[in-house]
């Protein structure tokens, strides 16, 4: 399915709770496929907020927040995956309600501790949104938060660990270090330049 020309709402689009999977489109017109479930969209910053399961990691889930404008096609899993549930449930449907009665009880005081964290997240996400940048830039912030985790937008440049900048459009010649780092010693064999070179390792391998 394409994704729609039509000045529809992204809830209507993108509805809440729907497993999808998005194509994007990135500055090279390659495109790239996420799959998750769509948390929520917002029509300010036109943007879509998508959920994804991590394995083998401390963590639950992901946030990813997508621009609505670099997607270029969609498709629904959910809706698949939940008439065949249903077909499942009408099947064994005394067994399911046998072992409903057995699920442990989940407190409101839990789920609303889970409503909190999971809002916390998203904020945090939306303030690593730079709707000055590119999708490309975009995409290689996300990909220096996760590795580095101090990582703030400087207008249309990356600003990583404090030290390291990288400016449009983004590729590893355009990492350099900060004019206070290469002060304080931060050349090839320091801290900064060992730094230095990590980012650009990122950067090249996002590419």
């Amino acid at each position: 399915m394409s994704a729609t020309k039509q000045a529809l709402p992204l809830s209507t689009i993108y509805p809440i709770n729907t497993l999808m999977e998005l194509t994007l489109n990135n500055n090279n017109n390659q495109e790239e496929v996420t799959t998750g479930t769509i948390y929520c969209t917002d029509e300010v910053s036109n943007t879509i907020v998508l959920k994804k399961s991590l394995i083998h990691t401390t963590l639950s889930s992901e946030i990813t927040v997508i621009n609505a404008s670099v997607v270029t096609g969609r498709r629904i899993i959910t809706a698949a995956a939940a008439d065949e549930q249903q077909s499942q449930e009408l099947e064994g449907n005394n067994k399911n309600n046998s072992e409903a009665a057995s699920l442990p009880n989940v407190s409101r005081r839990m789920v609303e501790e889970r409503e909190k964290r999971a809002i916390k997240l998203m904020e945090e996400s939306f303030r690593h949104v730079n709707q000055q940048a590119s999708p490309e830039g975009q995409k290689i912030f996300d990909k220096l938060l996760k590795a580095c985790n101090e990582v703030s937008w400087k207008g249309e440049s990356i600003i990583v660990l404090g030290e390291i900048r990288v400016d449009p459009p983004y590729t590893s010649n355009d990492c350099t270090l900060l004019m206070g780092v290469v002060g304080k010693g931060g050349g090839s064999g320091g801290l900064g330049g060992h730094s230095l070179e990590r980012v650009k390792n990122i950067v090249a391998a996002a590419k």
